[in-house]
């Protein structure tokens, strides 16, 4: 029997991309799962070829920026399958501009969906996940741990779900709760979608592309999605693809002159 048979995982941006795939590598180990996302049609049209797959799920539309919707949406878990095992803070997104043409009211709003509502949904998720020493998975970036050019406010909050990360493995680690940091770098698309570079005509071309240009090569969302399965059943608490990366990091905190000097050469 799988390690995951009949756990109940909670997917929040769980009807496309990462999101969706996460979900599906539980549901095929033998979870049960719940996707959450904005958009209604999306979340169901998920929910129904999930099923269609024979998997158990629940679909839900929610807002998570919105207490009422958090609220809500892990009231509606609780009630359908009785306990959850399981939180992935999937759901966020990225952006492109330069930092200091990036307003704060820019940098209010990724923050608010990127770290915001991540802590909203781990709150709510938490005083069910201690008694059975549960998995909160928060998928950062490698911008979690270096900075890059021509995103915008994106690197400061990922920063900050790595931080927040840290303090809930140390604060609740000792309780029984697993928390699994993951830092992916850019992930494989099949529609090779391109960010709009519409009044930030100053930005390079190559600054559309996943990872703004990075020099690393697509990650394949599946082979992820297995690496993050086993990272939560050994519990280790972070995740970081590709591996090498974390040459970086400890350059950068060694030497941080020599950090950015690697990073701008990489992008």
């Amino acid at each position: 029997m799988s390690f995951w048979q009949d756990k109940v995982v909670l997917v929040t941006g769980g009807s496309s991309g990462l999101g969706r795939v996460i979900a599906e590598a539980f549901a095929a180990a033998g979870a049960k799962v719940v996707i959450a996302a904005l958009e209604a049609d999306a979340v169901e049209q998920a929910a129904d070829e999930m099923r269609a797959a024979g998997r158990e799920v629940l679909g839900m539309r929610a807002d998570i920026t919105r207490q009422e919707d958090v609220d809500r949406l892990f009231d509606q878990t609780i009630e359908r399958f009785g306990r959850l095992d399981v939180l992935v803070n999937s759901a966020g997104r990225s952006m492109r501009g330069k930092v200091l043409d990036t307003t704060p009211e820019q940098f209010r709003e990724l923050m608010e969906l990127n770290l915001i509502a991540l802590v909203r949904c781990t709150r709510a998720a938490v005083p069910h996940l201690l008694p059975r020493w549960g998995h909160v998975v928060n998928i950062g970036s490698l911008a979690s741990k270096s900075a890059a050019r021509w995103v915008g406010a994106y690197p400061a909050t990922k920063h900050a779900v790595a931080a927040y990360s840290q303090q809930l493995r140390l604060e609740l680690g000792p309780e029984g709760l697993h928390v699994l940091l993951v830092c992916p770098g850019p992930i494989a698309r099949k529609d090779a979608r391109l960010y709009p570079l519409e009044g930030l005509e100053d930005l390079p071309e190559r600054a559309r592309a996943p990872g703004a240009g990075v020099k690393i090569r697509g990650i394949p969302p599946e082979k992820l999605a297995r690496a993050i399965l086993t990272a939560c059943r050994r519990r280790r608490p972070e995740l970081v693809v590709p591996g090498k990366a974390r040459l970086l990091f400890a350059v950068s905190q060694l030497c941080p002159r020599l950090g950015d000097w690697i990073v701008l050469r990489k992008t």
